[in-house]
């Protein structure tokens, strides 16, 4: 199989990486000043075994590739903001043989969130979800690290409509070569919801900074309460404390001492415009208008976010004291 990593950030990379350093064929997928800087002097890629340059096809789009091949494998690793924009420009692509990928190749959805799998779904025949235990760092063009150990993250994988098949456990045995966990589970999606839980605090990060403080947890506890009450009004189901306990403790372990900014912190430190916010907080945002669950601390904290992308705020700009303020006014209000 061939790995086609659309999106060749923090988990991108390491993934794309990892998989050729075990002998997976992969081919990134970036742009800008990070695909020139790959093209240029390769993927500088440093986990806890050290840094590493690994020098591998680098394309913009399909039309660079050319014709698919049947057992290509397309992770897409863009954030679900730019997941669209991506699947449709890939769908298209025609592969050897006949038919295009969105009829013939898998696509995984390895983000944060659960809204890239109902866009694939739309357009893919073959979806697969992600769920993406992988601390990694990506803030200058060209360079990633993740440094968890002893394994580099943990992946769930499973169809995203349910069940599992043949081809995703070959994907899983080929992840678990390249020193991810990648346990194969049947309900992928509550996985990724129980993620979701915990990327709540992304907007916080992004907009007070990543480093742990009282006010911080308690302002994320009440997002997770809000978060939590929709998932019961919606009906939707999500993996336990112990169970993803159970899963990850012991097996990635950040160094000692490291306070890492996460995804949305890091776009905020590039520079990239736009933010996770509108399909993390903003999922529960959905969910409790559907289902009349007032959620206006996380309201409250997609709002800010997306403010801090549009106008280009530095990371951490604000005090978690006003960012509690607003969420204060916004549950005085709902």
């Amino acid at each position: 199989m061939r790995y086609i990593i659309i999106g060749a950030g923090a988990i991108g990379a390491t993934i794309g990486g990892r998989l050729a350093e075990s002998g997976s064929e992969v081919v990134l997928v970036a742009r800008g000043p990070h695909a020139e800087a790959l093209r240029a002097d390769g993927l500088r890629l440093t986990t806890a075994d050290g840094e590493r340059v690994h020098r591998l096809p680098v394309v913009t789009g399909p039309a660079e590739l050319g014709e698919l091949r049947p057992g290509d494998v397309l992770l897409l690793t863009v954030k679900t903001q730019d997941a669209l924009a991506a699947l449709d420009a890939w769908a298209d692509a025609e592969v050897a043989g006949g038919g295009t990928a969105a009829q013939r190749l898998p696509v995984l959805c390895a983000q944060n969130g659960v809204e890239s799998e109902r866009l694939a779904l739309r357009r893919f025949a073959r979806v697969y979800g992600v769920c993406v235990w992988l601390p990694a760092t990506f803030l200058e063009p060209g360079a990633v690290s993740a440094l968890c150990a002893p394994l580099t993250g943990i992946l769930h994988l499973g169809k995203a409509a349910g069940g599992a098949d043949g081809p995703v456990r070959r994907i899983a045995a080929d992840l678990e070569k390249a020193g991810f966990g990648a346990p194969v589970v049947e309900d992928v999606m509550r996985w990724k919801y129980a993620k979701l839980l915990g990327n709540l605090g992304n907007a916080i990060q992004a907009t007070t900074g990543p480093e742990p403080e009282p006010a911080k947890a308690a302002l994320l506890l009440r997002a997770v309460r809000e978060a939590k009450a929709a998932f019961g009004a919606a009906g939707v189901d999500w993996a336990s404390d112990a169970e993803q306990s159970a899963a990850r403790d012991g097996k990635v372990e950040a160094p000692a001492g490291v306070v890492r900014g996460g995804s949305s912190w890091q776009s905020l430190a590039r520079g990239t415009g736009s933010v996770e916010a509108d399909y993390l907080n903003g999922e529960v945002v959905l969910l409790g208008r559907l289902h009349g669950v007032a959620t206006p601390v996380n309201d409250t904290l997609r709002h800010a976010a997306n403010i801090f992308a549009r106008e280009g705020l530095p990371p951490g700009a604000m005090s978690v004291e006003d960012l509690t303020a607003l969420a204060d006014e916004a549950a005085a209000r709902s």
